[in-house]
């Protein structure tokens, strides 16, 4: 994201699709705190620019294009260029033109999924959100010529929204996989996290790789849902570089596969301001 930040706003519409009703408007949970600023630096970019830039996924529209999610039996959207039309052709990043994440906005129910584009570049999946709230939908993708995005959207899931409190841990059981996570998250720079991996009290070393790597994560600023800068580092551990730009708490999901399939563990950190040390 190398340009300034623009905001238009867009009617957002969605439809009734496993027993629970999406719409955009006021949130079924808590409201979201204003976004805040981004502490990072953006790379060609001026003093100012960088000063009133949003990290990623806070904004419906950025960099010229905007998500437009459509009415539809499944979750349906396309992605507008900055002369109103969809984007029909989309660098492959990660093994895939566009990942989709879909996470509560309360840190839980995350999904990290793949739609498909048809001909007429609606992008469509069909999803299941099993607890009532509001969730936040991202869109991550590079335009063939444009610069890498993330957009963001809010949907609703209509029922008892009952929030859960995610308390900071760095290790996360699932399906009999241990995973444990070792390094501090740093405010303002770029902070280092190793994952290893256990089953049964055995370290797993034939994890096979998943979208290019041993693993992928998404880490999100808990407070607004701001999705951050991650990157896999080439090594034979699953390590990866987390730039958060304010201190606060953030939520992390690494999708790992082995055994032909995959997993995700997730975590929770909190860091104090740069040079701060995490829980």
């Amino acid at each position: 994201m190398k340009t300034g930040y623009k905001v238009a706003l867009y009617g957002i519409a969605l439809a009734v699709i496993f027993g629970g009703t999406w719409a955009a408007g006021a949130a079924t949970g808590p409201p979201a705190p204003p976004p805040a600023h981004s502490a990072e630096a953006e790379h060609g970019g001026t003093h100012d620019e960088t000063q009133s830039k949003l990290p990623p996924g806070l904004s419906v529209s950025d960099n010229g294009y905007t998500l437009r999610l459509n009415e539809n039996k499944s979750l349906a959207f396309q992605i507008e260029g900055p002369d109103g039309l969809p984007i029909t052709k989309f660098a492959v990043e990660h093994e895939k033109p566009l990942h989709l994440i879909v996470v509560r906005r309360d840190g839980s129910n995350f999904q990290h999924v793949h739609p498909s584009m048809a001909p007429d570049s609606t992008w469509s999946i069909p999803l299941t959100l099993p607890q009532a709230g509001s969730y936040r939908v991202f869109a991550d993708f590079k335009p063939e010529d444009g610069p890498k995005t993330t957009l963001g959207a809010d949907i609703q899931v209509a029922g008892d929204y009952r929030p859960q409190n995610h308390i900071d841990g760095s290790t996360f059981t699932v399906d009999g996989y241990e995973v444990s996570l070792t390094g501090e998250l740093n405010a303002g720079k770029a902070s280092t996290v190793t994952m290893e991996i256990t089953k049964n009290g055995t370290k797993v070393t034939d994890l096979q790789n998943y979208l290019g790597a041993k693993g992928h994560l998404v880490a999100l600023r808990a407070s607004d849902l701001a999705y951050l800068h991650v990157h896999p580092e080439q090594s034979d551990q699953v390590k990866f570089a987390v730039e958060v730009p304010t201190a606060g708490k953030y939520r992390l999901f690494l999708d790992f596969q082995h055994e032909n399939v995959v997993r995700t563990a997730e975590f929770t950190l909190t860091t104090h301001g740069e040079g701060g040390h995490g829980h």
